[in-house]
């Protein structure tokens, strides 16, 4: 069975144009296309998307259709801004999956993020919580939180459209919900999540039994560049003395997780307390804790740093939750690539050479 390209993906993307599809100027794959090629290759906006077609209409039309040449800048805006997010969405993770059809014991980070200046006055931003597979740098998919509500009810849907067996998932304190954690191994999957004052009953408990007896112990240490920062984990299996510890379905172990600093001179401390169904294993436990911060320094400062995301003034309908995920369809395209040049170079070689643009987009299938 011949394996289905990212093309292949969005050509079933239903067109959510009303009028007669035989009668638009434009067809839609071609226009989702192009925005994709013209975002990996440096356009950031609609009006630099269709200056991209233009300028490279020619080489497109080699392998689009294009029956009226480029849409306007005004045609992309209005498109996107009705396309609908949740089977654009699908298309995207239907096509992820082909790229990495398994996640046994891959760490899978979730973590929401704010598209700063996409709002209007008295409104607030634009605010999408990712999916991110931490070893692979894979975004997995998003979920648009309503203005009017807050992570907690999104993450159980971005779950739910996961394949979650044999992975590991991460989620900060907003997400350290006892249905949360029971949908996580419904689906599956494992858990380690991070407990804070939100939570105050399973914190106290979970800081009095690790400060009595830890079961098992683990240690890092890096330097470079005058900082040294070292990471020491212990954890505990005595669960029993976890109060309604029947809210968090399968849980085996809890952990606390100390990061010591050293910079020029100055010295600080953190310490932060989990939650686990993972076994009493101090090693593993840190080593998913360091990857769950992948989503920070990874995903979303590269989305603001290589692909200027908090920059977007994108807002009608939905514009914004579309083109955000055009930025990670490009960001995965973009990643396969192992070069050692970061990823707004790799943008910039895109724009430049026409066989590397193509080559980014073979990667995909």
């Amino acid at each position: 069975m011949t394996k289905k390209t990212l093309l292949d993906h969005l050509s079933v993307l239903p067109d959510p144009r009303k009028t007669n599809h035989s009668q638009n100027r434009h067809e839609l794959l071609d226009i989702v296309i192009v925005a994709i090629l013209a975002v990996i290759a440096g356009a950031d906006t609609w009006v630099e998307i269709a200056d991209f077609g233009r300028t490279k209409e020619a080489w497109l039309k080699k392998f689009l259709a294009l029956p009226n040449g480029i849409p306007s800048h005004d045609t992309f805006g209005r498109v996107f801004a009705i396309l609908n997010p949740d089977a654009f969405e699908k298309c995207f993770r239907d096509w992820v999956r082909t790229l990495h059809p398994g996640m046994q014991k891959e760490v899978i980070a979730l973590d929401g993020k704010s598209v700063r200046r996409s709002h209007k006055k008295g409104m607030k931003p634009l605010h999408l919580v990712s999916a991110f597979a931490a070893e692979n740098g894979v975004i997995l998919g998003q979920r648009k939180v309503d203005g009017k509500t807050n992570e907690i009810t999104v993450i159980p849907e971005l779950l739910e459209t996961l394949h979650l067996h044999g992975a590991i998932v991460t989620i900060d304190a907003m997400g350290t919900q006892g249905w949360i954690a029971r949908k996580i191994i419904e689906n599956k999957g494992d858990y380690v999540l991070v407990v804070k004052g939100n939570q105050r009953r399973l914190l106290a408990d979970v800081k009095r039994i690790l400060e009595a007896e830890a079961t098992d112990s683990a240690r890092t240490a890096e330097e470079s560049h005058g900082r040294k920062e070292t990471r020491e984990c212990v954890v505990s299996d005595h669960i029993g003395l976890v109060r309604d510890r029947g809210r968090w379905t399968n849980i085996q172990s809890i952990a606390r997780v100390t990061s010591k600093r050293i910079i020029q001179g100055k010295t600080s401390a953190q310490s932060r307390y989990f939650i686990s169904s993972l076994k009493a294993d101090a090693q593993e436990i840190l080593s998913v804790v360091r990857a769950h911060w992948k989503i920070e320094n990874t995903l979303h400062w590269s989305l603001d740093v290589a692909f200027r995301e908090d920059e977007s003034r994108v807002r009608i309908k939905h514009a914004g939750e579309n083109l955000a995920l055009v930025r990670k369809i490009a960001m995965n395209l973009l990643r396969k690539d192992r070069a050692k040049a970061g990823l707004k170079a790799r943008r910039l070689k895109a724009a430049w050479d026409e066989s590397y643009l193509w080559s980014i987009i073979e990667m995909g299938s």
